[in-house]
């Protein structure tokens, strides 16, 4: 077994949590890039696992060293990645603290999924506990304050914490986690916090899929080495990211990365085109018989849908034209890449949880410009009822509501307010949205597709 192999090891400066295929594929590969853009001498991750320290073996048993596969729609290109220089065990609580106090290290990023940022009260309850105690925490905001109150002890200065994960306003959710829990455990910590910590917002964009045994006989075949840790993401990625660095950083905008004043435009670029796009292949794609998204853009159905909606965002976003048709065009190319397989039942998931900031917002913005709702978006909330009504649907925020849909599952103007209201209660009242909603309710019963037409102004 010949694993890929480390030609540099980069000085520590930057601290990761959350030691996952999305960290490996994104910043660790602009890391990459930016190390490679200096001539060498770079910036060195030491990265922590979220929950399991599998990752961390895997990765050790290889100096951390690991593959890249870029798949294209024709082809794979490899690249090895050795941005990584240290992987460890989360749990290690005095290796953790020693990482964060380190006064070379000027950053710690995050990938903890969403829900990492809103654990439970009683997991926050034993944490402070526990820190309070001297022991170690177990929630991704006590291991944050933990480490950062090892760095405040130390005397190393200031840093700052950049969320990587898809959640508006990252930064400010870091923050007033950190800062909750951190108040509760020492409030001269959190001052120390809120007075030296930058807390860094980001927009991050690269599909990822689960590496798979085939994936790792592709590497051999690409590079010559066994590769027990290789990642497999699709050639196109995004990253914009906004607030201070007061300890520097690496030049992640050699890879592509963006710098700028305000991200919330590009969140809702992100959200109310790609991730909507996604929302309504999914929905419409499942009861067409879909798969895959790829499969999804074979159907000129679906196709027609997305554009329009995509055209129904694109008034209520504040890009320029070249902005927003080049923003589609690489969503159609990363849509239609069949390599990169993306499941539409994952996608369908937690939709309660998903449409509100997916469609309903860009809903409220029409409304607020005078607009009616789009077809196409209330469309999606349509096939979302569809969804939840036949039985295949796994989200648990919707139970309560399919309850109380099968209780009427025939009746479509009842349907509609009901699914409106438990999304977004300010606009179940709304005839302009309900409408739309129960029309496409019957369109798509009738044959799987949206409806053509608006209702008249004489149906509201």
């Amino acid at each position: 077994m010949t694993p890929p192999r480390r030609t540099v090891r980069h000085p520590v400066r930057i601290v990761h949590l959350g030691l996952g295929a999305f960290h490996r594929a994104h910043q660790a590969w602009y890391t990459q890039q930016a190390n490679e853009a200096a001539g060498g001498w770079g910036w060195g991750i030491a990265a922590f696992t979220g929950r399991s320290p599998e990752a961390a073996r895997i990765l050790a048993a290889q100096d951390a060293v690991y593959t890249l596969v870029e798949r294209g729609p024709e082809a794979d290109t490899a690249a090895i990645v050795e941005s990584l220089s240290v992987v460890a065990d989360g749990a290690d609580a005095d290796r953790w603290r020693n990482a964060v106090a380190d006064r070379a290290v000027a950053v710690l990023t995050l990938t903890i999924t969403e829900a990492g940022y809103r654990p439970t009260s009683a997991a926050l309850d034993a944490d402070l506990a526990s820190l309070s105690a001297g022991g170690a925490a177990t929630t991704a905001p006590g291991r944050l304050v933990d480490g950062l109150r090892a760095r405040r002890n130390s005397g190393a200065g200031g840093l700052a914490v950049v969320s990587c994960d898809n959640l508006p306003d990252n930064g400010r959710v870091t923050r007033e986690a950190v800062l909750g829990l951190a108040v509760s455990l020492d409030p001269s910590l959190a001052e120390w916090i809120d007075a030296e910590v930058s807390f860094v917002s980001t927009m991050v964009d690269r599909i990822t899929p689960a590496t798979t045994p085939d994936d790792r006989e592709t590497v051999r075949e690409l590079t010559g080495y066994d590769d027990a840790a290789p990642v497999v993401t699709e050639p196109f990625s995004e990253w914009v990211l906004s607030g201070d660095f007061p300890g520097g950083r690496p030049g992640w905008e050699s890879g592509g990365a963006r710098f700028v004043a305000d991200i919330e435009p590009f969140e809702r670029r992100k959200l109310w085109l790609l991730n909507a796009g996604h929302s309504l292949l999914a929905y419409l794609g499942l009861l067409r018989g879909h798969r895959t998204i790829a499969d999804a853009m074979h159907d000129t159905v679906c196709v027609a849908a997305l554009e329009e909606l995509w055209e129904e965002a694109r008034t209520e976003l504040p890009f320029d034209d070249d902005t927003m048709q080049a923003a589609t065009a690489a969503l159609r190319t990363r849509f239609s890449n069949a390599r990169i397989e993306h499941r539409l039942g994952q996608i369908a998931a937690d939709g309660s949880q998903k449409l509100g900031p997916r469609i309903l917002d860009p809903v409220r913005s029409r409304l607020a410009h005078g607009s009616a709702p789009g077809r196409a978006e209330t469309g999606v909330l349509a096939a979302w009822i569809l969804h939840l009504l036949d039985g295949s649907s796994t989200d648990a925020g919707a139970i309560d509501l399919v309850a109380r849909l099968l209780v009427h599952p025939d009746d479509d103007a009842r349907l509609a307010v009901e699914a409106v209201r438990a999304l977004a209660p300010d606009l179940a009242d709304d005839p302009s949205v309900t409408e739309p909603v129960r029309h496409h309710l019957g369109a798509l019963r009738a044959d799987r597709s949206f409806a053509t037409e608006q209702p008249s102004q004489g149906a509201l």
